[in-house]
């Protein structure tokens, strides 16, 4: 072979060489861009944590909220904090080292999540208050029911059926709910225009429905009569309903309470529950993950109100409640859906 030969031989070797090079070169590239854009396009996560499981509401609210999500294309992670604050703090903090674009809160205390708050903000994650305001934290929304106009849809329903001059036992839910607060505004603004007079007024602390039925025996045994209870939901309701029957009172006072719980609808129709307030929960959720997802994809959703949270004015998307008495429980709960005729009226049946 020639030098000459061996120079092209040479030569062609190293073109070879070279291209074999090249090409990783590029396709490490297409790669590099390719992940970009599908980083770009990857799904919203969303962060939630509930207060917890214990009102039966909540598993509704969660499986129509991650069910909406899902079909929007984003991703849902569900954190449950057993009604300890810390936990939920810790919770946040979770979801803030895994970078979501979202948190959504149900607060254990609303009082207690202000600065877990503003870390989240630090990260640039929008945090969104669920059913209940966190307080002093300026969350990016609010979406809740008309709170007010639930404690005042109880106090109208005690001032139509209770005596003329008769006497109250209220039983609220957890002061460190906000909501807490917004229904008894409404209800007592009601009752402070009546001659019903409240002569118990209690909490439950972290919605011990428990509290409930010492509550009632307590009254009892204090020799008071009275003649309604309002209760802060259906659960503490069930409680004082247990206590009420084991007196034989369960016919004679008027309990109300809201949730539209399984066993107060079965309470109304049986007679031994005045009314519930019904919140269409599914709508709630629904509305609450599109609103999160519209808001994470940058579409800033027009909302109905403001409401101030100690500190700040807050977007508030604020959707009615209904109540719900024996007159229109069979349009209301059962052809809306919520629960089937056969579970309502089952003690009838």
């Amino acid at each position: 072979m020639s030098v000459i030969q061996r120079c092209r031989q040479g030569i062609s070797l190293f073109l070879i060489c070279l291209l074999l090079c090249v090409v990783p070169l590029g396709c490490s590239q297409n790669g590099a861009q390719q992940n970009h854009t599908e980083n770009n396009e990857e799904k919203p996560l969303i962060g939630i944590s509930f207060d917890s499981f214990l009102i039966e509401r909540w598993q509704r609210d969660r499986d129509v909220f991650v069910s909406t999500a899902s079909e929007l294309g984003a991703e849902v992670n569900v954190q449950i904090a057993n009604g300890d604050v810390k936990e939920q703090i810790a919770q946040i903090e979770y979801f803030i080292q895994k970078d979501v674009d979202a948190i959504v809160v149900v607060a254990v205390d609303c009082y207690g999540l202000a600065d877990i708050v503003q870390k989240a903000h630090d990260a640039g994650i929008y945090i969104i208050s669920y059913d209940r305001l966190v307080m002093n934290a300026n969350t990016d929304l609010y979406i809740s029911f008309d709170n007010e106009m639930v404690g005042t849809m109880m106090a109208e329903a005690l001032v139509a059926n209770v005596p003329s001059g008769g006497n109250i036992v209220s039983i609220a839910g957890s002061p460190t709910d906000q909501n807490v607060a917004q229904a008894q505004k409404g209800f007592d603004a009601v009752i402070g225009q009546s001659d019903l007079h409240v002569i118990v007024q209690e909490y439950a602390p972290n919605w011990l429905a428990e509290i409930a039925y010492n509550v009632i025996n307590k009254t009892i045994a204090d020799g008071m009569t009275f003649d309604g209870v309002r209760c802060g939901n259906d659960d503490l309701a069930s409680q004082a309903f247990l206590a009420l029957s084991e007196h034989r009172l369960a016919s004679n006072v008027c309990l109300v309470g809201q949730d539209a719980d399984l066993a107060a609808c079965q309470r109304i129709v049986e007679g031994t529950q005045l009314m519930t307030v019904y919140k269409p929960v599914e709508k709630l959720a629904k509305e609450a993950a599109e609103l999160v997802v519209k808001i994470i994809r940058g579409n800033q959703p027009q909302v109905s109100s403001t409401i101030y949270d100690g500190k700040y004015y807050v977007p508030y998307e604020k959707l009615s409640p209904i109540m719900v008495t024996r007159e229109n429980i069979d349009e209301v709960i059962i052809d809306g859906g919520f629960h089937r005729r056969e579970q309502v009226y089952l003690n009838l049946d």
